[in-house]
């Protein structure tokens, strides 16, 4: 089982990150993949979600029209690309996949697998 996000970093209120997520065959391979995200004292929550066939999004209201989530199933990639950054989008970002239960996955708990988080940081 393997999923490893990365392209996190310190961005100033107003710039752009996009971030990748290196997924194996087992944990990618017609699963719906996601985007979740843990500030520090708060809960992680769901950022974003694409289903297996790319058909399908879904985003927070808090994200919406500012980040984009895409996957390319031939590299088993899935990427966030985030635009307009805020301060509170500062962050762990974390890739899952493996939806289990209905669309889309709102709570942590719905998905099966979990990589190691980016920190993403933005100043104002």
């Amino acid at each position: 089982v393997q999923l490893q996000a990365s392209g996190g970093g310190w961005v100033q209120a107003g710039g752009s990150l996009r971030l990748s997520c290196a997924a194996s065959w087992r944990t990618f391979s017609r699963r719906h993949m996601g985007w979740f995200r843990q500030a520090p004292g708060k809960e992680r929550e769901s950022v974003a979600a694409i289903k297996w066939t790319g058909n399908s999004t879904y985003y927070a209201d808090s994200v919406k029209g500012r980040f984009t989530i895409s996957r390319d199933n031939a590299k088993i990639m899935v990427y966030l690309e985030m635009f307009s950054l805020k301060p509170e989008d500062t962050a762990v970002y974390y890739c899952a996949g493996g939806l289990q239960g209905s669309w889309p996955p709102t709570q942590p708990a719905a998905m099966k697998y979990w990589g190691k988080g980016t920190q993403v940081t933005v100043s104002s």
